[in-house]
């Protein structure tokens, strides 16, 4: 099994950085800069931005002096909430044993410990909103970012160390 992002959920995570990092200031920004500054193709940035409209996670003003920004603070605006605005439901449906759909009412031997790392990734993301991301951001960009000690699972450190 891989974990990795989507290239929807991808753009949309830059995308929305973009608005975050400008949102002090309430300005609208264009999509076109957005895709430039981002490296989002300009053919996915109206889809992207449609899509975090929709969800609520930002604004958007038409006309020639429109144009886009968030809709909330971004220490309101979480991780897990742009990622399923562009990519769906983060949870796993199908069983992983049978195939076939996955209910709680006819388990299989790996339902409870698989429910349980899914339900870990769910509340990992949703705990990081994009003020801690344009934070991390901004310190990578100056160098004083440090990689937290409990970032990597203990088994990891371990070998790493």
């Amino acid at each position: 099994m891989r974990l990795e992002l989507g290239r929807r959920a991808d753009y949309a995570i830059r995308a929305t950085l973009a608005l975050a990092s400008g949102y002090p200031s309430g300005e609208l920004c264009k999509a076109r800069t957005i895709a430039e500054e981002m490296a989002i193709p300009q053919s996915y940035i109206p889809q992207i931005l449609a899509e975090l409209v929709r969800a609520g996670i930002a604004d958007s003003v038409a006309g020639r002096d429109g144009g886009y920004r968030l809709a909330r603070d971004p220490g309101d605006v979480t991780l897990l909430e742009v990622v399923e605005a562009a990519d769906g439901e983060v949870i796993s449906t199908s069983c992983v044993l049978r195939s076939g759909p996955c209910r709680w009412e006819d388990l299989c031997a790996v339902h409870v410990p698989w429910a349980r790392a899914q339900f870990a990734l769910l509340d990992s993301l949703a705990e990081v909103t994009f003020a801690d991301i344009t934070a991390i951001d901004a310190a990578l960009v100056d160098g004083t970012y440090r990689i937290p000690d409990d970032a990597l699972p203990a088994r990891e450190r371990a070998r790493a160390g």
